[in-house]
């Protein structure tokens, strides 16, 4: 079990690592912070360049926390929370993520939530720092509450944008 928990964790946090440095420095072919900051911005996300940075620093810091194992439900908030806002910007293209769908970032948050729920294993910083009561139940449950609800705020933000966005070409 433990082995496969850290294969878990470190699949997990390579994708993660793949996409925060796509957007953040163009790695991987990615679009860099100025090609993001553009699609970021036509979905509502304003100002792109800051959303960005924050998007790319939270992939980065989710997958950091769960490779490691350390402090895992906090790195599991963050994945669940900026995996929501991500799915939110393609759920109108469906699920399926080759329709540009909300399927990858639904995937990536789902697995945060499992792994909050059962904890890193034994092959991790929390248990080897003794933090073991980081990954029970309580902490388990209320970390992918606590990422939803992270991300009532850029959503809201968006939504706004949107919604003035749709008023403004209406009134044209």
């Amino acid at each position: 079990m433990n082995l496969g928990l850290l294969l878990l964790r470190l699949l997990l946090a390579a994708l993660l690592f793949g996409h925060g440095t796509r957007k953040l420095f163009g790695w991987f072919g990615g679009a860099g912070r100025a090609g993001t900051s553009a699609a970021f911005e036509k979905w509502g996300f304003v100002p792109g360049h800051r959303m960005v940075l924050v998007a790319g620093l939270a992939e980065l810091a989710g997958a950091a926390s769960v490779a490691a194992g350390l402090l895992t439900p906090g790195g599991c908030a963050v994945i669940v929370g900026t995996m929501a806002v991500a799915a939110a910007a393609t759920a109108p293209n469906g699920f399926w993520a080759q329709k540009g769908g909300c399927e990858v970032p639904f995937w990536y948050g789902a697995v945060a939530a499992v792994l909050a729920l059962t904890g890193p294993g034994a092959w991790s910083l929390d248990h080897l720092l003794g933090l073991t009561e980081l990954n029970g139940p309580a902490w388990g449950s209320a970390a992918p509450a606590l990422g939803l609800a992270t991300a009532a705020v850029p959503l809201t933000a968006r939504s706004r944008v949107l919604r003035a966005r749709t008023t403004n070409s209406t009134t044209r």
